[in-house]
C-alpha cells in the first residue's frame, strides 16, 4: 500500500473520489432515463409522450457527468485509461452509438409526422437498450479484472441484463413520482417486475466481488471488518424493503386520491444504487484496475494534477449548481408534450 503523506499524494485520491462519484451522479441520473427510454417501449403514444416530456429537461445534462468521469480517467489516469478503455472497446463503441442514436431519436420525434413518429420512438429505445447493456457488460467485465473465461463473459452478460433492469426501476420510480393517472399506476407496476431482477444484479456484484482477489476478501470477512461493514449490506436489504413496501401500497393510496409518499420508491432505489456503489468502491480501493495498477500507478504527473485540480474546483461546482438549479426549475408532475406550430 502506498504511504499518503504529502498533497501530491492526495491528489491521485481526490481525483479517484471525484471520478467515482461523477460516475455515481452518471449511474443515478443517466440511469433513471435510460429507464424511461427502456419503458417506452411498453406504453401507448400518448404515454410516450409524457414519459419523454417527464426526462426533457434533464436528459442531455445528465450526460454531462459520464464526460466528466471519463475525461477525469483521461487526464489524471492514463496508463489506467490505455488498460480500460482498450479491454472495454467494443462495449464503449456500443454505447457511444447507442447514446448517439438516443440523441438523433429524441429530436427528430418532436419534428415528425404522426407516422413517422413510431420510428424515432423504437430509435430511442433501442438506443436506451443499447446504452444499458453496454454498460452493464463494462461493469461485470471490469469487476473480474477483464478476464477473458466464459464465466467471465457469463458474469458480464448477468450485469448487463440485471443493470437494464435496474435503470428501468429507477424509470419507473422516478414515473411515479412524475406522473399521474393510468400512466403512475403502470409506472408502478413495471417498477415492481424490475425490483427483484436488480436485487440479483447487486446479490451477483456483492458475491463476486469479494472472490476476485484475497486482498478484496480480506477486507470483507476478516475481523474486525466483517463486524464493521455488516450494516451496509443490512442497509442494502432495508432499501430493497422500503421500495417493495411502498410499491405495494401506493396503488390504493392513489386510487383514494392520497399522493403521500410517491417520491420514496425513487429515493429507496437510489439508495441501492448509492450502497451497492459504495460497497463496489470500497472492494476495489486503491486500484484502478483490480490487482493490476493502483492509483498512484496509474496517475500523471504531479504538476499535471495540481493544474487540472484548479480547473476542476472550478468546473465541478458550476456542474453541481446547474444540476440542482435544472431540477429545482423543473420540479412537479409533467404535462403532455406540446409544440408551438411554427
Amino acid at each position: 500500500m502506498h504511504n499518503v503523506t504529502t498533497f501530491n499524494d492526495w491528489l491521485p485520491i481526490i481525483f479517484m473520489a471525484v471520478m467515482g462519484l461523477a460516475m455515481l451522479a452518471y449511474v443515478v441520473l443517466d440511469g433513471y432515463d435510460l429507464g424511461v427510454g427502456i419503458l417506452l417501449r411498453r406504453a401507448g403514444m400518448a404515454d410516450k409522450d409524457v414519459m419523454i416530456s417527464s426526462i426533457g429537461p434533464f436528459w442531455d445534462a445528465n450526460e454531462t457527468w459520464l464526460v466528466l468521469g471519463v475525461g477525469i480517467l483521461l487526464t489524471c489516469f492514463p496508463a489506467a485509461h490505455g488498460i480500460i478503455l482498450g479491454a472495454l472497446y467494443l462495449p464503449v463503441a456500443l454505447m457511444l452509438l447507442g447514446l448517439i442514436l438516443r440523441g438523433v431519436a429524441f429530436d427528430f420525434r418532436a419534428k415528425a409526422q404522426d407516422e413517422h413518429k413510431a420510428l424515432w420512438n423504437a430509435a430511442f429505445y433501442a438506443g436506451s437498450l443499447l446504452t444499458a447493456l453496454s454498460q452493464g457488460w463494462m461493469l461485470g467485465s471490469y469487476i473480474l479484472g477483464f478476464e477473458s473465461s466464459w464465466q467471465a463473459y457469463t458474469f458480464a452478460a448477468l450485469i448487463a441484463v440485471c443493470l437494464v433492469a435496474g435503470y428501468s426501476l429507477l424509470g419507473a420510480c422516478w414515473l411515479v413520482m412524475k406522473t399521474e393517472g393510468a400512466l403512475q399506476l403502470q409506472a408502478v407496476r413495471w417498477a415492481r417486475g424490475a425490483l427483484w431482477l436488480t436485487g440479483l444484479g447487486v446479490a451477483a456484484v456483492s458475491l463476486a466481488t469479494p472472490w476476485v482477489s484475497e486482498e478484496i476478501f480480506n477486507k470483507w470477512f476478516a475481523l474486525p471488518y466483517i463486524v464493521l461493514l455488516a450494516p451496509v449490506p443490512l442497509a442494502t436489504a432495508l432499501m430493497f424493503f422500503i421500495t417493495e413496501r411502498s410499491l405495494r401500497r401506493l396503488p390504493k393510496r392513489l386510487a383514494d386520491g392520497n399522493h403521500y409518499g410517491e417520491w420514496v420508491p425513487f429515493a429507496a432505489s437510489v439508495g441501492i444504487f448509492c450502497l451497492a456503489f459504495y460497497g463496489l468502491a470500497y472492494s476495489l480501493f486503491p486500484y484502478l484496475v483490480v490487482g493490476r495498477m493502483m492509483v498512484w500507478q496509474a496517475a500523471s504527473a504531479p504538476e499535471s494534477l495540481r493544474i487540472i485540480f484548479a480547473g476542476a474546483a472550478v468546473v465541478l461546482p458550476v456542474i453541481i449548481g446547474y444540476t440542482v438549479f435544472s431540477y429545482r426549475v423543473f420540479r412537479g408532475k409533467t404535462r403532455a408534450l406540446s409544440y408551438m406550430p411554427e
